[in-house]
């Protein structure tokens, strides 16, 4: 059956996490919170994954690549650990046997890579330099990945900075601490934000100021699994 949830690409989409939007996942001890999706077990998808300790995933190939963030506890794999904080890339044509002994919460996003990006990427948040954004008063950036059509980056917001959010091929964002407003909602620790192509806005950070996660230019062209 194939499940669309905040499927229009050309429309805003916001998710605040609430502890009833967690559902099961086909394996024990995983639950899943959705943010978007278009497909059935393989689909186009971002997530909140949550694995209690313990637990594990079978092993899968991801044809149309995998994007993890782990924002809490010790991901596993093959590979080896990925504590909180590790950002990772596994493109298209990748397979693992994901688990958690101690537990852990990721942020995945599936079926959402260029088939010609077939580079793999690991890399620690929080090692990463920040440097300031000429164009941009009160905003750090540490980039994690520069594409010609898609951008992902680690964003540092001082308290009350007013940022721009332009969005000329669609905008992500997720809260990784503190947080912001934007048209007239607050967002907090893990919620997400997608804004479409040619969104134009401002974002204001919170009294503890805001770290997020931003993903750009990657909504101008939605790539979505055979039969999706």
């Amino acid at each position: 059956m194939t499940l669309r949830l905040n499927a229009d690409f050309a429309c805003r989409a916001a998710v605040h996490p609430a502890p009833e939007a967690w559902v099961a996942s086909p394996m024990a001890g995983v639950e899943r919170l959705m943010l978007d999706r278009v497909g059935g077990e393989v689909a186009r998808a971002t997530s909140l994954v949550r694995y209690a300790p313990g637990s594990a995933f079978s092993g899968h190939r991801h044809d149309g690549g995998e994007e993890f963030l782990v924002l809490d506890g010790v991901f596993q794999d093959e590979t080896g650990d990925h504590p909180a904080g590790t950002y990772v890339r596994n493109p298209p044509g990748t397979s693992h046997v994901p688990a958690s002994a101690p537990g852990c919460t990721i942020f995945v996003k599936l079926w959402q890579f260029d088939p010609e990006d077939l580079t793999p990427l690991r890399a620690d948040i929080a090692a990463l330099p920040r440097a300031a954004d000429p164009l941009r008063p009160g905003v750090l950036v540490a980039p994690l990945l520069a594409r010609q059509d898609e951008t992902v980056r680690i964003e540092d917001w001082v308290p009350g900075a007013r940022v721009p959010l332009l969005a000329p091929r669609g905008l992500e964002l997720l809260v990784l601490a503190g947080g912001f407003t934007e048209g007239g909602e607050a967002f907090g620790r893990h919620a997400w934000l997608r804004l479409p192509p040619g969104h134009r806005g401002v974002a204001v950070a919170g009294p503890q100021g805001a770290t997020v996660w931003a993903k750009a230019g990657h909504l101008a062209q939605i790539r979505l699994p055979p039969g999706a």
